[in-house]
């Protein structure tokens, strides 16, 4: 893996790391990050997010804003351009202020699902 790909990844694994205490880890390993919630969705466990390096790019997956996409409202244009679909967000480099606003929008996803009572 890049060492580009692989700061990139460490920034943003760091944003969904702390929530650990509030939802369940599917998997972590190198390149790989996975969070379930803990209420179960229709009866099957509810993917919460997560980071994966791919070949080309960092993508981080935050399934709140798909479920609730008024959580998007307000965002930054420079954000928006990051998505790729509905809950996924691709990036080949760092940018702090960018990941600052995407750690507020993963900490707003947590608190929508708890308040919904799907966390």
């Amino acid at each position: 893996m890049p060492a580009d790909l692989s700061t990139v990844h460490d920034a943003l694994y760091a944003l969904m790391k702390p929530l650990e205490n509030d939802l369940v880890v599917v998997h972590d390993k190198p390149g790989t990050y996975y969070l379930n919630t803990r209420v179960p969705w229709r009866g099957k466990d509810l993917y919460f997010g997560g980071v994966v390096i791919k070949k080309n790019y960092v993508s981080y997956y935050l399934m709140g804003v798909y479920m609730y996409p008024d959580l998007l409202d307000g965002i930054s244009d420079a954000l928006r351009k990051r998505m790729q679909g509905k809950s996924c967000f691709n990036f080949k480099s760092d940018d702090p202020a960018l990941f600052e606003e995407l750690g507020t929008l993963t900490a707003n996803s947590l608190q929508r699902l708890q308040k919904e009572g799907n966390a």
